[in-house]
């Protein structure tokens, strides 16, 4: 009888290795590599069979590939339609990601109810019962005759269904439940979901199926399994949010048919997930008039004009080193801008401890929002209030210049649609189009001028 064959597969990155490490050498994480059995090759018509058939194809010039347009479907959800690039494009693969609990299958089983007003659809889950999604459904007032229910593992059973059925979109919830008998490693494994995902985009490509696929994530928030999986598929959006407050934002990461920019924010209630289609009045709706260390940014998240609101605390150190602490804000750009603002703008921070916060939940990466977290630390630092219709768009260079950015256009008139009097701007920025009626702008060059303006 031949010897049973193992490898240690690392279950994070996927590192194979002939013995036990107690650490991955690939990666560096502790107690991650797991014994699996070394299946046996697949045969050549295996891989044919897998493959789709795609080797019958030939290379051709791309000036004689033809193509035909799709119309791309409507989800229902003007949001999701939104960060996904204008609706779903047939024959992708979606990958959604995000913590537990987080509405994650609340969201694709309202988009499978939208879907299958003129679409059919298959709901394929390994973590619920079909009363389970049943009862969530009616909870949710999702039904139609064309939604389909189907919960179940096996990969092998899932593709005979899929060929049963011939759903135009297929949901697969999620892609760490599910298995393909022939392998012996274990449920949710790299091997698993590498050859699940594999299974999925040949489905996709191969038949012209949409397919939306849930991820689970690991405790540092990446989606759990092989790099390989964000790789392979269309598009990667992550669902994120507070379990403690109601509002969820979801993100695009990657997609292959759309900007990565994109941003939708949603509110969870009982009877399932709403669209909150202007989010700058949700960031703002709870900031205090008179408060000191406040500043309104003015961001754009993708084609989309956003206010949120940076708050800063900025206090006395009682230990040798000051702290630097941020919420929804990049640590390391914090830092830069209480550096420039100490040696260009004259505030001795260096014995201060700093934290910062984007409200809302929001997290903010673009240059533009420089101004507005230095006009925040300096108004905490000076205890004196900014002006609450007010507001600060600007990059901040490290000579104390305020640089130029991008669709300023659109930026002074999402301020001057909420209500905002003034917005402080580079002065390069002013050049080449009109501010509309009811708002000042303010042009600035410098860091110091700017804090003259915002402070008095």
């Amino acid at each position: 009888m031949a010897k049973v064959k193992t490898q240690f597969v690392c279950q994070n990155c996927g590192y194979i290795s002939p013995r036990y490490l107690g650490r991955c050498p690939n990666c560096n994480e502790w107690n991650t590599l797991v014994e699996e059995t070394v299946a046996a090759k697949p045969t050549a018509s295996a891989k044919a069979s897998v493959s789709g058939g795609i080797h019958n194809n030939r290379p051709e010039s791309i000036n004689q590939v033809t193509f035909k347009e799709e119309s791309r479907s409507d989800t229902g959800l003007t949001e999701l339609n939104r960060v996904l690039g204008g609706g779903v494009v047939p024959g992708s693969l979606v990958l959604i990601g995000g913590d537990p609990g987080i509405g994650k299958s609340t969201l694709l089983l309202q988009v499978s109810g939208n879907l299958a007003n003129h679409s059919k659809v298959l709901y394929v889950s390994g973590e619920e019962s079909a009363s389970q999604i049943k009862m969530r459904a009616d909870r949710l007032g999702v039904n139609g005759d064309d939604l389909y229910v189907y919960p179940e593992t096996d990969m092998n059973v899932i593709k005979s269904a899929i060929n049963d059925v011939s759903p135009d979109v297929v949901v697969v919830d999620s892609v760490q439940t599910m298995q393909i008998p022939e392998l012996q490693s274990a449920t949710g494994s790299v091997a698993q979901i590498r050859e699940v995902t594999a299974d999925l985009m040949s489905i996709a490509k191969g038949q012209g199926i949409t397919v939306f696929v849930v991820g689970h994530v690991t405790k540092g928030g990446a989606i759990a399994g092989p790099k390989i999986l964000e790789h392979m598929v269309d598009t990667v959006l992550y669902f994120e949010g507070d379990l403690h407050h109601s509002y969820r934002i979801l993100r695009a990461v990657k997609n292959r048919f759309g900007s990565t920019n994109e941003l939708g924010v949603f509110e969870m209630r009982e009877d399932g997930l709403a669209e909150v289609s202007n989010p700058s009045e949700i960031f703002l709706e709870e900031r205090l008039k008179d408060a000191t260390g406040s500043a309104i940014v003015v961001s754009m998240e993708g084609t989309r004009p956003i206010l949120v609101e940076i708050q800063a605390l900025v206090t006395s150190s009682v230990f040798g080193n000051a702290q630097r602490t941020a919420t929804g804000l990049d640590r390391n750009r914090v830092s830069l801008i209480m550096a420039v603002l100490e040696k260009r703008a004259g505030l001795m921070l260096q014995n201060q401890d700093a934290y910062l916060k984007a409200a809302g939940g929001v997290k903010l990466d673009e240059p533009a929002i420089d101004l507005a977290i230095a006009v925040s630390i300096a108004s905490s630092y000076k205890n004196k209030g900014t002006n609450p219709t007010e507001c600060f768009v600007g990059e901040l260079g490290l000579t104390g210049e305020v640089r130029r950015v991008t669709r300023i256009e659109q930026r002074v008139q999402e301020a001057q649609k909420l209500g905002f009097t003034r917005i402080i701007v580079p002065s390069n920025n002013l050049a080449g189009w009109t501010a509309p009626e009811g708002i000042e702008v303010v042009g600035v060059k410098t860091l110091a001028q700017a804090l003259k303006v915002a402070l008095g």
